[in-house]
């Protein structure tokens, strides 16, 4: 056919070589970019799952720092407590050395109080000016805020770490359901038959003494409790009210690690348990209790729970028998998101309390502070032996920190920081194999645009040319 005013063959091949031209632009502009989609009509489905995954990298990402900062936090507050430990070691080694009175003169005891006053100082002000970007880690701003404790039958709680989830505060509800017990043992006689040696034996040591024919309940009471201190056991009268009923030898503290132990080395010193049976060593019983309907079983009157919610320790009453007793935690904690979603899930929760040295020790045996001169503790006031107590909880109070703090950064710090540096490697491949561009084969699809774009252009121009053969149809 020979037709001038439609040039079908012009049309296919300009319809040809417009869509290589698109090949040809898309190809330049995924090997300019690097993208295989770089916008939704390149690939609609795809784009939705790549901008998927590149919200979940970024909040992986954002999760990685997060984890890096926290750990930089308990590195500070991990070097500030260092200090702390060196500086109750040194008030350690002052009170030993105060102790000893008998060489030492009325000058170098006010020496050695003053060291220990500066250190204590030290300590209280290290608790006050430790910070990271304004925020006070030792000074109880990380501490937990309870509410209702009842500090008749609680002597202490240590709250490690609590999530409150999407609640305004914690209800902890104490249910002891076996009261603890101390060991005891009985020597149910009024006076010594016959003359006897016996040995002592308590958790804190072991002593002998001697007893001679006659020696009344009065007299053996004021023998036990003068060595008290070395052995952990006490004398008391079996009935106090009767001073012929016999003696009862108790250990000082409660729970299964407490025992009285008496061997008789020479004569006859018969012993019996609260059942009457001869027996030569008794040990005492923990308490068992439900927190928040979970069993813990003590260490003597002091309980624990460790749950994936909440972790703490409560110092019960010596008093406390059987019975209930309930609080609140309702603030406070460092709240660390360690993971790409806010949920309790993914975050963590730690209480740092205070280390200024009116919170080192407890209630039963002090604080630091009363080291201090004019304190009852003071070594000016003859407190050497309970300065050294109190010493002694408070250097495991921070050895205790200090150990809570590394597990955390070690087992949940670092151990979160190299799963979420895998889970971004992951998430980066999966995104990278949607949305990059695979440069081997768009090479391959620009060499094959190219060649059409001249071949459709060189078609494209013969095309046109055909109208004009009619030209020699008019001669």
């Amino acid at each position: 056919m020979a037709r001038i005013n439609t040039n079908v063959g012009a049309v296919v091949a300009q319809r040809h070589l417009n869509s290589a031209y698109n090949g040809l632009n898309r190809t330049i502009q995924r090997l300019s970019s690097g993208l295989r989609i770089t916008r939704g009509a390149d690939d609609p489905a795809g784009l939705i799952a790549s901008e998927r995954l590149r919200s979940e990298i970024s909040a992986v990402n954002q999760a990685v720092t997060n984890t890096q900062r926290a750990s930089n936090i308990i590195a500070t507050t991990e070097g500030a407590l260092d200090e702390v430990a060196r500086l109750l070691t040194d008030i350690q080694d002052l009170i030993v050395e105060g102790a000893n009175e008998g060489a030492l003169s009325e000058e170098e005891l006010e020496a050695n109080q003053l060291q220990i006053d500066s250190a204590i100082a030290s300590i209280t002000r290290i608790a006050n000016t430790t910070t990271f970007a304004g925020r006070q880690l030792i000074d109880g701003s990380l501490d937990y805020v309870t509410s209702g404790v009842d500090t008749s039958v609680v002597n202490a709680t240590k709250i490690h770490s609590a999530q409150f989830g999407n609640r305004n505060y914690l209800p902890i509800d104490i249910e002891v359901t076996t009261s603890a017990q101390p060991g005891v043992l009985q020597f149910t006689q009024a006076t010594i038959s016959a003359s006897v040696t016996i040995e002592i034996a308590g958790p804190d040591g072991v002593t002998t003494l001697p007893f001679t024919s006659g020696t009344r309940s009065g007299q053996m009471l004021e023998a036990i409790n003068a060595v008290s201190d070395a052995t952990g056991v006490t004398a008391s009268l079996i009935d106090p009210t009767d001073s012929t009923a016999g003696v009862q030898l108790t250990s000082i503290g409660l729970g299964s690690r407490q025992f009285v132990s008496v061997q008789t080395i020479t004569g006859n010193f018969p012993t019996q348990d609260l059942d009457g049976a001869n027996v030569i060593r008794d040990e005492g019983r923990d308490a068992v209790a439900l927190i928040n309907g979970t069993l813990s079983v003590g260490d003597g009157n002091d309980l624990s729970l460790r749950t994936a919610t909440l972790d703490l320790e409560v110092d019960l009453d010596t008093t406390f028998g059987l019975g209930t007793t309930n609080f609140a935690i309702t603030s406070g904690g460092a709240l660390f998101q360690v993971g790409p979603e806010v949920n309790t899930n993914q975050q963590v929760n730690l209480g740092v309390g205070s280390v200024a040295a009116s919170r080192l020790g407890n209630r039963t045996i002090g604080f630091l502070s009363q080291l201090q001169t004019g304190g009852s503790h003071s070594l000016l006031n003859d407190g050497a032996a309970r300065a050294q107590e109190v010493l002694s909880e408070s250097i495991t109070q921070v050895a205790v920190l200090r150990g809570r703090l590394g597990a955390f950064e070690r087992n949940t710090l670092d151990t979160t920081a190299n799963q979420l540096g895998i889970t971004a490697e992951n998430l980066m491949a999966a995104e990278s194999a949607i949305r990059d561009a695979d440069f081997a084969y768009e090479t391959s699809q620009l060499t094959r645009n190219q060649i059409l774009v001249s071949a459709g252009t060189s078609v494209a121009a013969l095309a046109n040319q055909t109208p004009q053969q009619v030209l020699s149809l008019l001669g």
